[in-house]
Order: structure tokens, then C-alpha cells, then sequence
């Protein structure tokens, strides 16, 4: 079947989306129906042989696999707005809206589609996304056309929906947290001698770097920390001065709080 994909509210995830699907080839841009109230906005993309429009019915019609990008306050509303134009022997829907399950989903489009739920974060923008998925079917040629979409804007981990909000906070929240960390090295580079901007450059190749040893040897953080960590070393004095104030902990702490807020 050819691919046939609308992206419903294209806004700056749904573009690093649209963006992952041009550059891998997922499907051809005359393929590809994008909407969006203020469609000027994605003229660089008609431009490119992508549909703009802002009629979501529309889009809905030309496509079987539905990327919906909206807002999870207005996601279900919407969905209601255009239910019509979903076909449960054609359409995929997918949903990028935190905290709205797939039963809801359902209802709102009053359909027994194939329904999937997916949590990108914003890597996804230079094809680095970790994209959390979920759906309600089994049959593997589904499943299929769904990762293959989300592999254009980088890896994917299918879960259980009750680890949905989990993932949410862990790879999509899990970005700042991270990023804050990065922060707080570079603003430490600063203070023993180094200019923001080489202080950066050294940060951002040593995380990278770090990432990439995890992955690539598929270790534990520990076991990459204890080759670095010498005997009366400054390794070992650094981290464990880090721990003396709750550097763990804190972390700890701030990922089931972002949780415990999701779920509340």
C-alpha cells in the first residue's frame, strides 16, 4: 500500500516529523498532506511538493496513516470535529498528545481504528528523537508502517500505554534534565579558566561522547565510571563531593515529581 500520511497541526514537532519523513524517503512529498491554521507558516514545505492546507477532513481523506500534533487540551475536540472522515479499514491514527489514552482516543473518533500513541522529544529536530510508542493492534504490518515513520527522526522503544506518562518524563522531560546538567558543566569550565564557548564545545563532545560509549558497548553508566575513577583520583573526589550535596538524589527526586504532576 502506498504511504499516505497527513500531519493534523504541524506545528514545531510535527515539522521535525514532516522533516525525518522528507529526508528518509518515507514516502514522496505529494504523499504527505500537512495542516495548520496559519498555513503560511509552511510554505517552505509546499514548496517542496508537500499538501498544506488547514482543512483537517481533508487531509484525513487522502491519507491512511494520521499523525495528530495537537495539544492534549484540545486534541479530543477536535478529533470529534472531523470524526467523519475517519475509515477504520484505511486510516492509522497516531497520537503525540501526553496523558490522552487510546480509549479516549477511541471515543473521540467513534471508529474501531488502529490506534497508536507516541512520545518524541525534541532531538527529533536533528533525527536524534527517542520516540516511546504504543498501540492497540497486534498485526505486525501496522506496527511496521508506524516505527518506520518515527525511525526517520531517530530510535523507538515500544511500550506498554501504562508507561506512556513514564516515558514522557524520562525521554521527553529527560531532555531539560540533561540539559541542565550540561548548563551547570559549563557554567564549573567557566569558573577554572575556560571562555563560554570552548567550555561548550568541551561539554557538548564529552556527553556525546559519553552517550555513545553507553550505547555502543551497551554498558551501565557504572561500569564506564569506574574506568575513569583512579585510586585517590580527582574523578572520584568530584563525584563524590557531588553526592555529598544529593546530586543523585535531587535527580532522583525531580523525575517522580515531573511523574507524580503528569499523573495528577
Amino acid at each position: 500500500m502506498e504511504r499516505k500520511v497527513a500531519i493534523i497541526g504541524c506545528g514545531n514537532l510535527g515539522i521535525a516529523i514532516l522533516e525525518g519523513l522528507l529526508d528518509v524517503g518515507y514516502t514522496s512529498p505529494e504523499n504527505i498532506t500537512a495542516t495548520r491554521r496559519n498555513v503560511e507558516t509552511l510554505s517552505t514545505f509546499k514548496d517542496r511538493g508537500v499538501n498544506v492546507t488547514s482543512d483537517n477532513s481533508k487531509a484525513i481523506k487522502n491519507a491512511n496513516l494520521v499523525l495528530v500534533a495537537l495539544k492534549p487540551h484540545n486534541i479530543l475536540s477536535i478529533l470529534e470535529e472531523v470524526r467523519d472522515a475517519f475509515n477504520p479499514e484505511k486510516h492509522i491514527l497516531v497520537s503525540l498528545a501526553t496523558g490522552i489514552t487510546i480509549d479516549q482516543l477511541g471515543i473521540a473518533t467513534s471508529r474501531e481504528l488502529a490506534i497508536f500513541r507516541a512520545m518524541p522529544n525534541t532531538a527529533a529536530f536533528v533525527s536524534e528523537s527517542l520516540t516511546c510508542i504504543c498501540g492497540n493492534t497486534a498485526d505486525e504490518k501496522t506496527n511496521e508502517t508506524v516505527r518506520l515513520m518515527f525511525e526517520g527522526i531517530g530510535s523507538i522503544q515500544f511500550i506498554e500505554e501504562e508507561l506512556m506518562e513514564a516515558a514522557t518524563v524520562l525521554g521527553a522531560c529527560g531532555v531539560a534534565y540533561v540539559l541542565r546538567f550540561m548548563r551547570a558543566m559549563v557554567q564549573g569550565g567557566i569558573q577554572i579558566g575556560f571562555s563560554s564557548k570552548v567550555a561548550s564545545f568541551i561539554v557538548n563532545q564529552t556527553v556525546n561522547g559519553a552517550s555513545k560509549l553507553l550505547i555502543e558497548n551497551d554498558t551501565h553508566p557504572e561500569q564506564e565510571i569506574d574506568k575513569v575513577t583512579t585510586p585517590k583520583g580527582c574523578t572520584i573526589e568530584g563525584l563524590n563531593e557531588m553526592e555529598h550535596h544529593g546530586f543523585s538524589s535531587a535527580l532522583i527526586k525531580g523525575i517522580v515529581t515531573s511523574y507524580e504532576k503528569i499523573e495528577k
